[in-house]
């Protein structure tokens, strides 16, 4: 058994693996869990009494022969690893760390809202941009002599009457509305398209959050407290709101709603016009009409609408005096906001 003991210190003195395979390969054989040493140890109580002692010795210098031949092949092959790495170092490139970039305010805009309303248990639901006219309009109770259906104010798809880039996301909810039973509680966020000539107030493209809640026994109670929440939410826990009479084709009654200056703090100032309040959004109850080309109960479940412009929001909170300054990429502009929430 020594001279067998012998014969593997030997081989693994002169092994010399290369590669990566190589040693791993070394390793499993001396060092691993069924490796070729492990019988030689059970071999002991064959050996004499005066030789055991001798021959445990033998055993243990072998693998601590193997352990060290193995680390010293691993930091041969890190070093190795290394030196290639320099070696492929671009001493060209510059010194200089690569610029990060930032989130648009439109995108910290939008997310601040989509968590603000998910804490509340409404989700998100996207849909397509080019949409028909049935769910842009029809199903949203537009007549078909109101003014939104006029070649001014919607981009119709070329030789199409009836395909269009959608003029709101309320699309979005009316898609919801007829494959979805209630209770139904939404919020469509996305990119619309109006034809409106651009200047610093209004531009041919902009975004939109709309929310949607439908089921039994929703009142407009539930839809002041919803947006009061989101208002303290999103300008301070000290924002009120008020609600004004509106009109819009698919809710009724229908308001737009203010907040108390957050810049002022109501105060007046040329933001609020010195008024102390400012239009946010508009909002109401989905008319009975509405819920019912969608295929929904309108005797059994109510529900409430609401929708606001990203781009406004954007432009409130970051005091933004032109809309066109959230589309042109200009990196100048956008460098302010890398370390915005």
């Amino acid at each position: 058994m020594f001279d067998k003991v012998k014969d593997i210190l030997a081989e693994i003195q002169s092994a010399n693996p290369g590669t990566a395979e190589e040693i791993e390969q070394f390793r499993i054989k001396y060092l691993g869990s069924k490796n070729i040493l492990k019988p030689l140890m059970g071999e002991i109580r064959n050996i004499p009494n005066e030789q055991k002692k001798e021959y445990g010795q033998l055993v243990n210098q072998t693998k601590q022969t193997a352990e060290k031949k193995l680390a010293d092949l691993q930091a041969a092959q890190s070093n190795a690893a290394a030196a290639s790495e320099a070696q492929n170092l671009d001493l060209t490139a510059s010194g200089e760390p690569i610029a990060l970039g930032s989130r648009h305010p439109i995108s910290i805009t939008m997310d601040r809202i989509i968590d603000i309303f998910s804490r509340i248990g409404f989700t998100v639901a996207e849909d397509r941009e080019i949409e028909d006219d049935w769910h842009n309009f029809s199903a949203m109770n537009t007549p078909e002599d109101h003014p939104a259906r006029d070649m001014q104010d919607t981009f119709y798809l070329k030789d199409s009457t009836s395909m269009l880039l959608r003029t709101h996301t309320s699309s979005v909810q009316a898609r919801v509305m007829t494959h979805k039973k209630p209770p139904i509680r939404i919020i469509a966020p996305g990119r619309v398209y109006r034809n409106e000539t651009i200047s610093a107030r209004a531009h041919c493209q902009f975004h939109q959050v709309e929310g949607l809640y439908v089921d039994e026994n929703v009142s407009f109670a539930d839809l002041k407290q919803t947006l009061l929440y989101f208002a303290q939410e999103m300008y301070g826990p000290n924002t009120k709101i008020r609600l004004r009479p509106s009109y819009f084709p698919f809710t009724e009654p229908s308001a737009e709603m203010d907040v108390s200056c957050f810049i002022c703090d109501a105060k007046g100032c040329n933001v609020c016009k010195y008024t102390g309040w400012v239009e946010v959004l508009g909002c109401g109850m989905v008319d009975p009409k509405v819920l019912e080309n969608c295929g929904i109960d309108s005797q059994k479940y109510t529900g409430f609408a609401f929708g606001m412009g990203i781009e406004r929001q954007a432009m409130l909170r970051y005091r933004i005096n032109d809309i066109r300054l959230l589309f042109e990429n200009d990196v100048r502009f956008l460098k302010q906001f890398t370390s915005a929430l």
